[in-house]
Order: structure tokens, then C-alpha cells, then sequence
């Protein structure tokens, strides 16, 4: 892309800048550290994480798409994400019935705060990029009018995937939304994670129509493909690894939802960390496995 970041004809193969390299990957590490040790707890330091995160969403699709895609893809995003969910807020319809109980005092988009379309598009990129990785092997079998139809989908699983890990735990117990009338799963009903299928694959089928009339690809996401993915597939899996934290530090205690429904924190606590592995944690080593077979054919 005309726009997109070019690689220095210095770079070594595989890294982004020989002498910042192997910095930036313990700078990545560091925040990926106090990811899985805070980021599960509502605090300042949490909400610095969690901005820091976005701010690596759009770096990394300023890298990966170059500049004008990239505010494409997040105007697509925030678009329709704002639009569900007020449309969620006001009718019930797809999510439920629900409210925010976060940032009261400040502006709001309708009746969403103004984080919600951020962090749906900062975990929402990254889902995108471990999709895309998931079905890489298949590129040179698969046809482009396939791809257009298969990639939303899948990626829409994978975003999925964090809400249902997350929203037990952040509704039920830290009440940053509240569901009015409760729900099975701790506290959330069925009709929150369909509606974040809904959403997700409306944004996702919205990227990969709008891509499809793109052909170029910048030099430097053809030189570092495989590092970008990774950074994603990391980024994507601290995300989940944040709820093992709570767990293991055995909060106890009972919690009820708005419905009047008991639950134990310490089941949710752990139910939460059962689902993460066998849906974020299994979906990202199968991308990072992915990626390790990819270099082991080259």
C-alpha cells in the first residue's frame, strides 16, 4: 500500500529494527506480564493496560494495512459496534436487557460509554489477526470468494470466545454492566454471546468486503508477517491468562446478580479459567502452531 510503513533496507529477517529489537520484545513481555497479573482487577493501572492495548491494535494495523486502511478498519468497527449496542441498550435486541455501569459522569455515545468502541476494536483486530493466521495454510487452496465468506466467521468465533471468558466475571462480580434479568451462565444469558457473534461477524464480513478491493501489501508486513502474528497471538492469549490471576489467589465470598441469584466467587472464579482454556488458550496455540508449521515448510 501506497501508504503502509516501509521495512529498512537494514532490518534483519524475522525482527522489526536490529538494535530495538530485542528491547521491544522485553517491553512486550513486561506488559504482557502485568496483563496476566492486573488487568483482571477495575484500577487506574488496569485502565492504563487496557489503553496501552488499543494503542497496539492500531500500531499493529498501521503495520499490517498502512495508515488509511487502518482508520478504515477501526471506523468500520467502532460504526457498527456503537450502533449494536445502543441498539442492545435501548430494545434488549441481540445482546438482552443491560446497562452500563461504567463512566457515568463522562460523555457517552448514545448510551454506550466512549472505551466500549476502543476495546472492541482493539480486541476485535486482534481476533481478526489470529483468524487470518488459523486459516493461513489454507491460502493457496482456498479461493478469495471463500476466504470473503470463511475469515468473518471464524474470527467472529475467536472474538466470541473473549466474551465468554470475560463477561461472567465483569458483570457478575465486578458489575462494570449489569444484566437485568440475570442469565445461566453466572449470571449472563445465552442471548449476550449470540449477539457478540452477530456483531463481530457484521464488522469482520464489513473488513473483509472493504479488503478485497485492496491488493497491495505494504513491504514491511511482508518482511515480518510472522512476528506480527505472534505479537497478535500473545496479545490475544494475555487477555484470557489475565483470569487465572483471581483464581489462583482464592477470592471467596458469594455475589448476586440483578436477577437475585447466589453465585460463589470462587466457582466463578474457576469456571472462568476452564472455559479460557479450552477456548482462548487452545485457539491461540493452534494459531502459534500455525505459525511454527508455516516456518518449518520454508
Amino acid at each position: 500500500m501506497s501508504d503502509a510503513l516501509s521495512a529498512p533496507q537494514s532490518t534483519k529477517r524475522g525482527g522489526f529494527f536490529p538494535l530495538g529489537e530485542a528491547a521491544l520484545w522485553v517491553m512486550l513481555a513486561i506488559y504482557l506480564a502485568l496483563v496476566i497479573g492486573f488487568a483482571w482487577n477495575r484500577t487506574p493501572l488496569a485502565e492504563v493496560l487496557a489503553a496501552i492495548g488499543i494503542f497496539a491494535a492500531c500500531v499493529h494495523a498501521v503495520l499490517t494495512y498502512g495508515w488509511r486502511d487502518a482508520l478504515v478498519l477501526a471506523a468500520i468497527c467502532v460504526l457498527i459496534t456503537f450502533t449494536m449496542e445502543n441498539i442492545g441498550v435501548t430494545t434488549g435486541w441481540p445482546f438482552g436487557h443491560y446497562h452500563f455501569e461504567i463512566e457515568p459522569n463522562l460523555p457517552h455515545v448514545g448510551a454506550i460509554p466512549p472505551i466500549v468502541g476502543p476495546l472492541w476494536f482493539g480486541m476485535g483486530y486482534f481476533s481478526w489477526v489470529l483468524a487470518e493466521t488459523l486459516l493461513g495454510g489454507a491460502q493457496a487452496r482456498l479461493s478469495p470468494r471463500f476466504r470473503l465468506v470463511a475469515l468473518p466467521i471464524v474470527a467472529a468465533f475467536v472474538m466470541t470466545q473473549w466474551d465468554v471468558v470475560m463477561d461472567p466475571p465483569e458483570s457478575t462480580i465486578s458489575k462494570i454492566w449489569i444484566w437485568h434479568d440475570g442469565g445461566a451462565h453466572f449470571g449472563v444469558p445465552l442471548s449476550n454471546y449470540l449477539g457478540w457473534l452477530l456483531t463481530s461477524w457484521l464488522f469482520y464480513q464489513a473488513f473483509a468486503i472493504y479488503l478485497s478491493g485492496r491488493r497491495d501489501v505494504s513491504r514491511f508486513a511482508l518482511q515480518h508477517a510472522r512476528t506480527l502474528r505472534l505479537v497478535a497471538v500473545l496479545l490475544y492469549l494475555a487477555s484470557g491468562l489475565t483470569h487465572v490471576t483471581p483464581w489462583l489467589i482464592g477470592q471467596s465470598g458469594e455475589v448476586v446478580d440483578a436477577a437475585g441469584h447466589l453465585w460463589r466467587i470462587h466457582d466463578l472464579r474457576e469456571t472462568t479459567v476452564v472455559t479460557m482454556l479450552f477456548t482462548m488458550f487452545f485457539t491461540a496455540m493452534l494459531a502459534a502452531l500455525r505459525l511454527a508449521a508455516d516456518k518449518a515448510d520454508r
